[in-house]
């Protein structure tokens, strides 16, 4: 893997990852349920797939794992803040 592929997939998933995360929030009222899906989701693959990630590949996803959680902490921000719509 190249160093841009590296630094576009990071950027990529951290930002799909607040994107959905937050999306997910809004429909449906829940603050962790993303990072609950996105943990879920993840070592459910590499069950099932019986594969072991690399180091680069372990960085990309725990980044859209952070995203998860950015997302949940902005709606609880937001929340106690007074934005009811969320």
């Amino acid at each position: 893997m190249s160093l841009l592929q590296f630094v576009v997939s990071v950027v990529l998933f951290a930002v799909l990852g607040f994107g959905i995360g937050f999306i997910i929030n809004m429909i449906l009222r829940t603050t962790w349920m993303p990072v609950i899906l996105v943990f879920g989701v993840v070592v459910g693959a590499l069950i099932y797939k019986n594969i072991v990630p690399g180091l680069w590949d372990s960085i990309i996803l725990g980044v859209g794992l952070i995203g998860a959680v950015a997302s949940g902490w902005t709606i609880q921000t937001l929340r106690k803040k007074g934005y009811r719509m969320f």
